[in-house]
């Protein structure tokens, strides 16, 4: 009969310790660290994540209540709550950052390997660039200063198309703007990226063109422009106008600072949508696909803040906020990597709710994805009947 450790523990096997502990070296996390763990501190967050722990005393007493299976997990004890929160507070954050790059790495592998098929003909990459504040108390965090009387972080993120993974994503103060992030991106030639108004920077779009990225976005109602090329439109679409236009501005005679402007029709809203774009050959419903789209990155936000902790904290220093952002970030790629390897067809956030209630279940991870109301083998023999027993 084969063996099986808990599914928290086949869930850290993502992680090899070896890769691990040379971050954990790159980052020097653990200088000047007595009997604490990088790795024991990492585990006790992945908790706090995945198992929906709320509080300090809820992580160190979850992990406490299974003192016989810690083992498996790589850690001899569970956390005192002060070591945890001591570890949040002086620990790196830089080190989750690293373990994030190391985990989407994995979850892109497994991406190519399954193929699938793609939602647009095209091959180029495509990418959605977007931001979302968390907000924060300023009277607690007051390093965190947003307005007069609000704090807030922003998570600035890039969510990759190809399975809908998060590829970069960055924290600021909430004071940042999206635009001065989208500048210090560099993306491959031939990358299609998806942005809304916010990102409007027409410099920007040219800088992009000239590196061979493509844009789509939406255009400001009060964009001066004008049109220099009216194109045909299809028959029997929604596709109001294509043209070709240029901003007075930036008028340059080069090819980057020639644009296009598309205008549909939205049947259910009863208005029309004007898109901006650099890309001169898609078709013009296209254009609007490829922006309806753009949608999944806000529905990723949603997931996030629904189902981890990243609305409330642990501590209140800046160091232990990103920590725990950057946890979340790696609990939200390892539920997708699962999703991605399952064949049940699971939504986000039942699979997060049915791991919650299995991670210190002993049972194969695998076939739990993809049968996960088949109850273990080591209960098939066993009666449904209820059983009474007599002292």
């Amino acid at each position: 009969m084969k063996r099986f450790s808990s599914i928290f523990s086949q869930l850290l096997q993502l992680f090899p310790r070896v890769e691990f502990e040379q971050a954990v070296r790159a980052h020097k996390a653990e200088r000047h660290s007595r009997g604490f763990s990088s790795w024991g501190q990492f585990v006790a967050m992945l908790f706090c994540q995945l198992g929906r722990a709320h509080t300090l005393r809820e992580i160190c007493g979850g992990l406490a209540s299974c003192e016989g299976k810690l083992k498996h997990l790589g850690i001899a004890e569970s956390p005192k709550k002060s070591t945890l929160a001591y570890a949040n507070q002086h620990r790196p954050w830089l080190l989750y950052q690293t373990v994030f790059q190391q985990m989407f790495g994995k979850a892109q592998e497994l991406v190519a390997q399954k193929g699938g098929k793609k939602k647009f003909r095209f091959k180029n990459k495509l990418a959605s660039l977007d931001s979302s504040v968390i907000d924060l108390c300023l009277s607690l965090y007051d390093w965190a200063k947003f307005r007069r009387t609000k704090g807030a972080v922003k998570l600035h993120l890039l969510l990759d198309h190809d399975g809908y993974l998060p590829s970069f994503a960055v924290v600021t103060d909430g004071k940042t703007s999206d635009i001065r992030v989208a500048r210090q991106l560099r993306f491959d030639p031939g990358t299609v990226i998806v942005v809304d108004r916010g990102y409007t920077d027409y410099q920007w779009f040219v800088d992009l063109g000239r590196q061979g990225v493509f844009f789509v976005s939406r255009l400001k109602d009060n964009a001066v422009y004008e049109v220099i090329e009216k194109r045909p439109v299809p028959e029997n679409r929604n596709v109001i106008r294509d043209e070709v236009i240029f901003f007075p501005s930036l008028a340059e005679p080069q090819l980057e600072y020639f644009f296009r402007r598309v205008e549909v029709w939205d049947e259910e809203k009863q208005e029309s949508i004007v898109f901006l774009t650099n890309h001169q050959k898609f078709g013009a419903t296209t254009i609007a696909a490829i922006y309806k789209d753009r949608w999944q990155v806000e529905l990723f936000f949603k997931a996030i803040k629904q189902n981890l902790k990243i609305k409330t904290f642990l501590g209140t220093t800046a160091n232990a906020v990103y920590t725990q952002i950057w946890t979340a970030l790696i609990a939200i790629l390892v539920i997708k990597y699962l999703q991605l390897k399952s064949s049940f067809g699971w939504s986000l956030s039942n699979l997060v709710a049915l791991l919650r209630h299995q991670l210190f279940v002993y049972r194969d991870l695998d076939a739990w994805l993809h049968d996960p109301f088949q109850a273990p083998h080591v209960l098939n023999g066993v009666d449904d009947e209820p059983q009474f027993f007599m002292e």
